[in-house]
Parts: structure tokens; C-alpha cells; sequence
């Protein structure tokens, strides 16, 4: 299949590239996006833990890194801001599931260039790739709602209590969820019948506990229902 020309277009190519994934499938399919955008097999260098990462980065230095925050030995935000202390202008670019505020911005503040979510598709995610080869930094529109919440002042008053509060409304793929949920799918089936992965999926749950006030799966199904959120 041939590759869009908007991502064929001249780059330069800094290497070596450390790619730091856990995930066999998704760490291909990133090996993969890397070749189309020019680069070769021996440009790339692999690590899937923490471990791996920090001996590669022992053995030499690297010229850009995507980074995965969930990894089997600790979090990617760690070895991140290792990078950033070691080379402040080295382009790194998260490719993760997680896309709570608190991993965002420790992501960003640690030193990362970029954030984007692994459910995208290939040309988003090569988009982004591209955009931090130009120097940009990219940001995911997910994550950036997520940091414009973050960044918004709190309102001095909060809504009647009677009422459901403006954070208390579920986004259309929470409520897609809730509904799969109330179905009595778990978060497995929930990713692979609306093909996300199951880290994202996960981090949706987490948000409708949260805006629901609740801890369990019944709970919130409970909840949803009888302020008629949930059919």
C-alpha cells in the first residue's frame, strides 16, 4: 500500500530513534509508522522497560524518543525527565493510553515534546511523529481539553446540588461505555468491540467514577440511572 505523500514529504531524520514500548503489537506498528517516514532498520533501537531503556541510553546517546508511560518496572514520566535533565533539547514524544490529567502533565512538566493517544490511527499518530522531527510539539485533542480543564479556574460556587453538575455530565464515549458496562461487558470486550485499547478504556472508567462520585462498576451504573444519564 502506498504511503500518503503528507507523509512522505522530506525530513530530517535525526537517529538513533530509542523507542521505549512494552507492547509487542503497538511497538511495530510504531517501527512500522518509523520506516514509512524514512527511517532504517538499524536507526532504531527498542526497549520495553525502564531497565532496557536507561542501559541503552548508558551504551549512547539518541536523537529523539517516543516513550510509553506505563511500563513493567515504573513509569516512562521517570525516565523522561532522566532524558530532559541529560539533554534538554532532546525531542521526546509520549505514545501512551494514559490520558489522566495527573500523567499528562507530569509527562509535559518532566520534559516531554508531545503527547498523543495510542487508540489514534496510524496518520494521526505519524502526524505527530512528523510534527516533533519539524520541531513541533504536538499534542493530542484529547489531552489538550484535558489541560485546558486543568488550567481553567475553578468556579467560586458549585452548581445547585439538586442538579447534576456541569463535570457530573458524561462525553459521548463515557456514556458509549457506561452503556457496555451496564451490558455487563467487561473492559476486554468493552476495547475490542469499540477498538480501543484496554489501558484507554480503563482510563474512561476511571473518569465516570470520578465525575459519578462512585467506586464500583454498580455504583455507577446506579448512579447513572437515576439521574438519568443512563437509559
Amino acid at each position: 500500500m502506498p504511503s500518503s505523500p503528507m507523509l512522505t514529504s522530506e525530513l530530517t531524520l535525526p537517529a538513533p530513534v530509542l523507542l521505549v514500548e512494552d507492547e509487542p503489537l503497538v511497538c511495530r506498528r510504531l517501527e512500522g509508522l518509523l520506516l514509512q517516514l524514512g527511517y532504517q532498520s538499524d536507526a532504531l533501537v527498542f526497549a520495553s522497560s525502564l531497565a532496557q531503556a536507561r542501559a541503552c541510553l548508558a551504551g549512547q546517546p539518541v536523537a529523539l524518543a517516543l516513550v510509553d508511560l506505563g511500563l513493567p518496572d515504573g513509569s516512562g514520566v521517570d525516565l523522561i525527565a532522566e532524558m530532559h535533565a541529560a539533554d534538554p533539547s532532546l525531542a521526546i514524544l509520549v505514545i501512551s493510553a494514559w490520558c489522566t490529567e495527573d500523567a499528562i502533565l507530569s509527562a509535559l512538566r518532566a520534559g516531554a515534546t508531545g503527547y498523543v493517544l495510542k487508540e489514534r490511527d496510524d496518520i494521526e499518530v505519524a502526524l505527530s511523529i512528523r510534527s516533533v522531527l519539524r520541531g513541533g510539539a504536538p499534542i493530542d485533542p484529547f489531552v489538550a481539553r484535558r489541560i485546558i480543564e486543568e488550567l481553567r479556574p475553578r468556579p467560586a460556587e458549585q452548581a445547585d446540588p439538586a442538579g447534576p453538575a456541569t463535570d457530573e455530565i458524561l462525553s459521548p464515549r463515557e456514556s458509549q461505555i457506561l452503556r457496555l458496562v451496564a451490558e455487563g461487558l467487561g473492559n476486554r470486550e468493552i476495547a475490542e468491540q469499540l477498538h480501543l485499547s484496554r489501558y484507554t478504556v480503563e482510563c474512561h472508567i476511571k473518569h465516570i467514577y470520578r465525575k459519578l462520585a462512585v467506586s464500583s462498576r454498580t455504583r455507577a451504573i446506579h448512579t447513572a440511572r437515576s439521574r438519568g444519564l443512563l437509559d
